[in-house]
C-alpha cells in the first residue's frame, strides 16, 4: 500500500513538473546576443540618451572604475520620476529655495500650444487636445457638462477634428490645472502662460469631472478669476464647460 501510494505521489510530481516547468530538454544558445548594459540604462535615465544596444562579450574582469553600480542607477530613476511633474511656469524667486529659485519639473516646450485650425488647441506639454473656445457651452449644471461633453464630435460647434462622441470628456481636476501658469500674474485674468491660443476664457468657475470625495453632490472647479485655484461647486448650479480629450 505503501509503495503503491510513493509511485501515486512520483508520477503527480512528474506530471506537475511538465505542466508548470514547461519542455524539460535544455534550453539551445541565445539568439538574441544584444542588450542594454548598466551603463546604457544610467545615461538613459539621467540624459534621456538611449543609445544603442552593446553586443554581449563575455567581462574579462570586473566592472571598471567609470561603471555605475545598482545603488547609482536607482538613484536616476528616483531623480528622473521626480521630474515626471511640469513646471508650475513660476520663475521669479520670492525667497532661496523656493519654486521660483529651484523651477522644478519638466520643462515646457516650445511652443507650448499648436493651434490644430479645426477648432482644436493640443498642449505639447501634457498630449492633451481642449476645444479652442473655452465657452463652447456656456453655463451648465454639472451633469449636464458630462454630457455635453461626451457627446461633442466633429461637425458641431465649428470642429472639423473628425472625432466621434465619447472622444470627448470633461477634464479632471489636474488636467484643468496643467493649463495654469503659475507665474502669470491673476489680474487681469486668466493665468494662462502668455500668448496662449484659447479664446474667451471665462473668469468663472471651470467645471471638472473630479468630485468631492466626502460630500459627492460637489464637484471640483477651478476659478480662473482668482488665479486658478480649486474650488466647489454644488452640481446642480452652472459653471463653465471645457472638453478635452487625448490626442489621436
Amino acid at each position: 500500500m505503501k509503495i503503491n501510494t510513493i509511485i501515486i505521489i512520483l508520477f503527480s510530481i512528474l506530471f506537475l513538473s511538465e505542466m508548470y516547468a514547461g519542455e524539460l530538454d535544455s534550453p539551445g544558445n541565445p539568439s538574441q546576443t544584444e542588450s542594454y548594459t548598466l551603463e546604457d540604462i544610467y545615461n538613459l535615465l539621467k540624459d534621456g540618451t538611449t543609445g544603442s544596444m552593446s553586443t554581449f562579450t563575455e567581462p574579462s574582469s570586473g566592472p571598471g572604475s567609470t561603471g555605475h553600480t545598482l545603488t547609482e542607477v536607482y538613484e536616476a530613476a528616483d531623480e528622473a520620476l521626480s521630474k515626471i511633474i511640469p513646471k508650475t511656469g513660476q520663475t521669479t524667486s520670492y525667497a532661496t529655495g523656493d519654486d521660483g529659485d529651484l523651477e522644478k519639473g519638466i520643462a515646457w516646450p516650445s511652443p507650448r500650444f499648436t493651434d490644430s485650425e479645426d477648432g482644436t488647441i493640443t498642449d505639447n506639454l501634457t498630449g492633451l487636445v481642449w476645444l479652442k473656445n473655452a465657452e463652447t457651452f456656456g453655463l451648465r449644471s454639472w451633469t449636464d457638462a458630462l454630457t455635453d461633453c461626451s457627446n461633442l464630435e466633429s461637425g458641431l460647434y465649428g470642429l472639423s477634428d473628425d472625432s466621434s462622441a465619447g472622444d470627448w470628456r470633461l477634464p479632471n481636476i489636474r488636467e484643468l490645472f496643467s493649463l495654469i501658469d503659475f507665474g502669470a500674474s491673476h489680474d487681469p485674468y486668466p493665468p494662462l502662460p502668455s500668448g496662449h491660443p484659447f479664446s474667451n476664457v471665462q473668469s468663472e468657475g471651470y467645471w471638472s469631472s473630479t468630485s468631492l470625495a466626502f460630500n459627492s453632490d460637489n464637484a471640483w472647479i477651478v476659478a480662473m478669476n482668482v488665479g486658478g485655484s480649486a474650488t466647489l461647486g454644488d452640481k446642480t448650479h452652472s459653471f463653465v464647460v471645457w472638453a478635452v480629450r487625448d490626442r489621436n
